[in-house]
């Protein structure tokens, strides 16, 4: 996955000149997770530069650079680190649109890598996506596979309303299940580990069925979609999993034509169960197909704790506590 975002944030550099790139790191050493590794070299120093270790200074320069006509696409190293710049992004970069009445855009994109799986403990594992969601004119990404994270980052980098792009960083090297040896799917075997290198985008808002079903529904995006599959896989339960990809705007219509035929829903996110983006999506479903439901849906999270640095293969939803949502809702 980082190749692939690599070869979007190329891709618009090379097709706009209105297109910056900047972050801690980003430019000389190519990022932490080398996701803009050598395009300073090809783009130079004013199209791909580093910043200072001030987070609400790198948001606050992207919307000024918005405003003014370029196309900023900021780097937040770790999406920890991002809470020192929420005021830019939630007061200004949001606001913007409306409070000028249209006169201002804000175009621009904010990356960050986001999740567990590193041994990151509490400072460099989190997943913060339902803050972002909460905020009227924020658009919020988070795709689960190298075709599907080239395509969305070229589609929020020509948005023209600021957009949040989370970066399972589990992901940026293959996913895997409570074992880093063992991968879940090879990107080699993945219908979407192959990425072409030339341009095409795919709309924000739409979300993708990777495994078709007629038992239960299952909503779940970035690395949780294997574990979904996963779970699948061992428990003979024939799901259909959905991945959001867009958690903001949310594509309503492919989640009630899934759960008005499948009748359960389980949903599946990383991030602490209170106040996730799963209670979102449970009360969309609930509100949207409750006379089509036929046991109540159920979600699998991670625990409502600060990030457990010894337990972390345990805090993820793996495999087993996702089949055995699956089972339950069957039986009911």
């Amino acid at each position: 996955m980082n190749v692939a975002i690599r070869s979007a944030l190329d891709v618009m550099l090379g097709r706009d000149g209105q297109v910056v790139v900047f972050g801690e790191d980003v430019g000389y050493f190519g990022g932490v997770f080398r996701c803009t590794e050598g395009l300073q070299s090809k783009y130079g120093e004013t199209r791909v530069f580093d910043t200072p270790i001030a987070e609400g200074g790198i948001i606050g320069v992207a919307v000024g650079m918005g405003a003014y006509g370029l196309r900023p696409v900021a780097e937040i190293q770790f999406a920890d680190y991002v809470y020192p710049g929420l005021d830019q992004l939630i007061s200004e970069a949001a606001r913007l649109r409306y409070r000028s009445g249209a006169d201002f855009t804000a175009p621009l994109t904010v990356r960050m890598p986001a999740g567990g799986g590193i041994h990151g403990g509490q400072t460099h594992s989190q997943s913060p996506e339902a803050l972002f969601t909460h905020v009227c004119g924020l658009k919020t990404v988070l795709p689960s596979t190298p075709y599907d994270a080239k395509g969305l980052l070229i589609a929020s980098i020509e948005d023209d309303d600021p957009v949040v792009f989370l970066e399972p960083k589990r992901l940026y090297n293959g996913p895997f299940d409570g074992h880093p040896e063992r991968p879940i799917v090879p990107w080699t075997d993945h219908p979407l580990g192959d990425v072409p290198e030339d341009y095409y985008s795919i709309p924000l808002g739409v979300a993708a069925v990777r495994r078709p079903g007629s038992d239960v529904t299952v909503l779940a995006y970035g690395t949780m979609v294997y574990v979904a599959e996963a779970a699948a896989a061992e428990t003979g339960v024939d799901a259909e999993i959905i991945d959001l990809r867009t958690l903001l705007p949310l594509d309503t219509d492919t989640i009630v034509q899934s759960v008005e035929k499948t009748g359960r829903c389980v949903i599946v996110h990383e991030a602490t169960r209170t106040s996730g983006f799963g209670a979102e999506l449970a009360a969309t479903v609930q509100e949207l197909c409750f006379f089509h439901l036929e046991s109540p849906i159920q979600r699998v999270t991670g625990w409502d704790t600060p990030y457990p640095h010894a337990q972390e293969w345990d805090y993820f939803p793996g495999p087993g506590r996702v089949g055995a949502a699956l089972r339950s809702v069957m039986e009911d």
